[in-house]
């Protein structure tokens, strides 16, 4: 399946972009997405613990199933100041 994914403020600057199209196979969870993300950019294991997940513009959980053209957002925790 197909996959849109977003990268949003320090973890654009780790990728490089500012969004990429990946392909998973059918029944793919979050953390597949985020282990083969992880495999590609080593630097982002050290956000992984306070990344928030969107899927389809919701917030969901690393155990989240995704779907075929689903939109995934990868943020960073928000940060106010």
């Amino acid at each position: 399946m197909k996959l849109r994914v977003l990268f949003f403020s320090v973890l654009r600057d780790i990728t490089g972009a500012d969004e990429i199209t990946i392909e998973l196979p059918v029944g793919s969870s979050m953390a597949d997405l985020l282990a083969e993300m992880e495999t590609r950019w080593p630097k982002l294991r050290d956000w992984a613990p306070s990344m928030l997940l969107a899927l389809d513009q919701t917030y969901v959980k690393r155990d989240a199933t995704l779907h075929d053209g689903a939109e995934i957002a990868l943020m960073p925790p928000v940060q106010g100041g």
